[in-house]
């Protein structure tokens, strides 16, 4: 009986997973055709002179002109040095003001800085395809409002593998992949493009200058002012490296993420997320149990249950990122990770309150770090 209850389930969470994913779109690759708006590409820094060589690089071969403003949050490595030697204008985002976010802080002065007629805000590990700001451009033409882009994630080191589960789950819980219209806008921050009218219109950066998620707090201010939103997948055309200074790194970042998003996820695409990873664990323990007590129809069945497993997630992962066969054949080892730094995070949420991240506390009560 307990072996039907849980088939039931891993069943349902199947379901959910395929559900929460069934609109799944990418960035095209634009055309350089026609007359452009001006555009400025804006990247808020902070301690990026690993990550800035390859997104500048890759800006110098788009098809479309654009101007490249880097704003220096307060870096105490060669940041502003990188930026200007490859030829972007650069600004110190200095005097914050009590109640801004460094990145809050730092987008604000760069949109400032430019009388650009589009903004495009980058994070410093993206890295972009030749076509993919004129894909940009065209999507927000076709759409207007503001468009949002969550990156194809380039893994290279072991440890990068360990970003599996956050990285899926954090898509799934947006809702913008169902093909169904939401009510609370949602976007991802790696990549944000507006026209400056609608960008002026929503309120800009100082309307969300205190959210520890400005990206999202943005998005819903798009949505309040009228404006529509509209997210894609970075596909072949935009991508990022994470963490690529090593476990700590990576840790640190994800623990961030999941205590300032925790209230930020869609309610009826969070639930689905729970069902569809509560199903790995459940195939997990099963096929412990299993292995502690053989039995034909126990082995059969739950060396099926995990073969369906890992063959979603496996296609599920082939979408947003290059990562490992084993991140989905030997699934429970990222899910391991997932559940002690989901552990933490919940552990700074309820109990600290903050988070650490690049130097600064992240007051999650507050929103100011």
């Amino acid at each position: 009986m307990l072996d039907l209850i849980a088939a039931f389930f891993v069943v349902v969470g199947l379901i959910a997973g395929w559900l929460l994913l069934r609109d799944f779109r990418t960035l095209p690759a634009g055309e350089a055709t026609g007359v452009r708006p001006s555009i400025a590409a804006i990247i808020p820094a902070r301690n990026e002179a690993r990550s800035l060589p390859v997104l500048l690089g890759s800006l110098a071969e788009q098809t479309v002109e654009h101007s490249v403003i880097v704003v220096d949050d307060e870096s105490d490595d060669d940041t502003a040095h990188i930026a200007a030697s490859a030829g972007a204008q650069v600004l110190a985002a200095s005097g914050r003001p009590s109640g801004w976010t460094g990145k809050a802080w730092a987008c604000e002065g760069g949109a400032s800085a430019s009388p650009s007629e589009v903004v495009v805000f980058l994070d410093a590990d993206t890295r972009l395809a030749p076509e993919a700001l004129a894909g940009l451009v065209e999507l927000l033409e076709q759409h207007g409002g503001l468009v949002s882009v969550q990156p194809y994630h380039r893994v290279q080191r072991a440890h990068e593998q360990f970003s599996a589960y956050f990285n899926a789950l954090s898509v799934m819980a947006s809702a913008v992949f169902t093909g169904r219209p939401s009510n609370e806008a949602m976007a991802f921050g790696p990549c944000l493009i507006s026209s400056r009218d609608d960008y002026e219109r929503a309120g800009r950066h100082e309307g969300v200058r205190s959210d520890i998620l400005d990206d999202v707090a943005l998005a819903r201010n798009y949505q309040r002012a009228g404006l529509p939103v509209t997210c894609v997948a970075g596909g072949d055309q935009l991508s990022m490296r994470s963490y690529p200074d090593g476990f700590g790194q990576l840790a640190s970042g994800w623990i961030k993420n999941m205590a300032s998003g925790a209230g930020a996820t869609h309610p009826l695409a969070g639930l689905a997320a729970v069902l569809w990873i509560c199903a790995h664990h459940i195939v997990l323990v099963g096929t412990i149990a299993t292995l502690l007590a053989p039995t034909t129809w126990g082995l059969l069945g739950w060396g099926a249950a995990w073969l369906l497993v890992a063959a979603q997630l496996r296609s599920i992962l082939a979408r947003l990122g290059s990562f490992s066969w084993w991140t989905w054949g030997l699934f429970p080892v990222p899910l391991m990770v997932f559940d002690l730094l989901f552990a933490r995070s919940a552990l700074d949420t309820v109990l600290r309150r903050s988070v650490r991240w690049r130097g600064r506390t992240v007051d999650l009560r507050e929103g100011s770090p």
